[in-house]
């Protein structure tokens, strides 16, 4: 049997360290012992329930303790996680549950302006799914026993189902084993020179909800034993009182919120406080600013480390290399034992030695996904002979990948992937709309916006602000269009593929 089970991390910190802090939330303070039993507990729900060993079990909840606590449950009860992004809306989340084959759902109560239990409420309405809302008053596992044995495990089992997508429309969910997701947690962490004996205290302020955060905040903090000071909702000041007052030791984030972390940065913030424990920063999600790097660097005395992964790399391919001369805008080293290489659209080798060749990322090692769900096809179109290719165009310059492009239309908006097709698919059914294509444009904070060039139907009146209004009843908030343009036509090709380059 395997000993790279996921919820072992989790379980190896609480043996060997179980008075040390694990969580941080406000005033409440979480020991290794305590996420422990209390993930335990939720097991122990489950097994009551009824699930199954290879069961999926989705989970929506913003950065709070509820999150590895029902995280880590899942794990121990031999079933898979299937984490939802916390602002998808009622079609989005019923989608998610009806193509992962979900069998529970534990949904976050929310707030008025988040309402997930609802959305939650009204995706399961109609079918089998067993709902498991929490927040309000004790939570529905607090009566199980805190003690669990964890059903044991082959290390090639899906252990979390991560959605993702791409030119196909709708978002695919990208299987990652126990291994997948162990090894990344250790290899990643290892490249930053983590330390259980010394360990780091980590800013939880990318949503645990994506492959980023689970695995370079939560799994790498909890396989060395360091504590997770949770941020719900990233706002710079918030972030930087936390990293004050906890002596945060490790920051990670998008471009976006080092950007936000400098603007906020007022004569009255003692930067020094901060930098005396600061030790590592990390970036992905998208290219870092070189003016950003320089920014970081002077105020805090730390070079931000630049990594690259995809949910189907278990978030990490490669990282800069804590204590090497960095390489500013290049997305560091591949992990040891992950090899990556570049290649034409029919999988040949881009040759080497040619600094200004471009060609696909193509990635292999023991951090590739086993497959995208249900989706056969889908999965032999990606992985070829183990090899993965990541729809990323880059250079090769001495041993260090520069991504230039990306192949897929794929949006990135403050550190969110956002896929044209799924909204493309969504915008024709209004009966405005004759055409449509939905493009990134660049913007000073977010990085890209999102922006729907329409072509309306003869006769038909609607407005912008309309059709802004009504994805926003329809997309997550990160997703909707907010920006729309109308045209009498879209540029096309000879074979009738929309020429978006045109559009941005």
């Amino acid at each position: 049997m395997t000993e790279c089970h996921l919820a072992g991390l989790l379980e190896n910190s609480a043996g060997r360290y179980p008075e040390r802090t694990a969580v941080v939330f406000g005033d409440t303070r979480l020991t290794y012992a305590q996420l422990d039993g209390a993930a335990n507990q939720v097991a122990n729900l489950l097994v009551e329930y009824g699930v199954q060993p290879g069961d999926k079990v989705a989970l929506s909840c913003p950065n709070l303790p509820f999150f590895p606590i029902v995280y880590f449950g899942i794990l121990k009860a031999g079933a898979t996680v299937v984490p939802l992004n916390v602002l998808l809306r009622t079609r989005e989340v019923a989608y998610h549950l009806e193509d992962s084959g979900a069998v529970a759902h534990f949904a976050f109560e929310g707030t008025a302006e988040l309402p997930i239990g609802d959305t939650a409420r009204e995706a399961v309405d109609g079918t089998d799914v067993t709902l498991v809302v929490f927040g309000r008053g004790p939570a529905p596992w607090s009566q199980q026993p805190p003690t669990f044995e964890r059903v044991r495990r082959d290390d090639d089992e899906t252990a979390v189902i991560l959605y993702t997508s791409g030119t196909t429309g709708q978002p695919k969910g990208a299987e990652l084993r126990h291994r997948n997701m162990h090894f990344t947690a250790l290899s990643g962490a290892g490249m930053y020179g983590a330390d259980a004996e010394q360990p780091d205290t980590y800013l939880c302020a990318l949503p645990l909800f994506h492959a980023f955060g689970q695995t370079v905040i939560q799994n790498a903090a909890f396989a060395y034993g360091g504590t997770m000071v949770m941020l719900p909702r990233f706002e710079a000041e918030s972030a930087i009182a936390l990293m004050l007052r906890e002596k945060v030791t490790f920051f990670a984030g998008v471009p976006t919120m080092y950007w936000s972390l400098l603007g906020a940065l007022t004569p009255d913030v003692p930067v020094a406080g901060i930098a005396a424990h600061l030790r590592v920063a990390a970036a992905g999600g998208a290219a870092l600013p070189l003016q950003v790097h320089k920014d970081f660097q002077e105020r805090f005395g730390v070079t931000i480390l630049e990594g690259y992964g995809l949910s189907e790399t278990s978030a990490i391919a490669s990282f800069s290399v804590a204590g090497e001369e960095p390489r500013v805008g290049t997305i560091g080293k591949p992990l040891a034992g992950v090899e990556m290489k570049l290649i034409n659209d029919d999988w040949s080798d881009v040759p080497e030695g040619d600094p200004e060749a471009i060609g696909e990322i193509a990635i292999r090692g023991p951090n590739i996904m086993k497959c995208y769900h249900g989706r056969p096809e889908a999965t032999a179109e990606a992985i070829k002979d183990g090899w993965f290719r990541s729809g990323d165009l880059a250079r090769k310059d001495d041993g260090y990948y520069v991504v230039v492009d990306r192949s897929k239309d794929m949006i990135i908006r403050g550190g969110y992937n956002v896929y044209p097709r799924e909204l493309e698919e969504v915008l024709m059914t209004h009966p405005a709309i004759s055409l449509v294509a939905v493009v990134g444009v660049p913007h000073d904070s977010h990085g890209e916006e999102v922006k729907a060039v329409v072509v309306a139907e003869p006769g038909a009146e609607v407005t912008a602000d309309e059709l802004v209004a009504w994805g926003r009843e329809r997309f997550a908030a990160y997703k909707y269009p907010r920006l729309v343009e109308f045209r009498d036509a879209l540029p096309m090709t000879t074979t009738g593929k929309i020429l978006k380059r045109e559009l941005s």
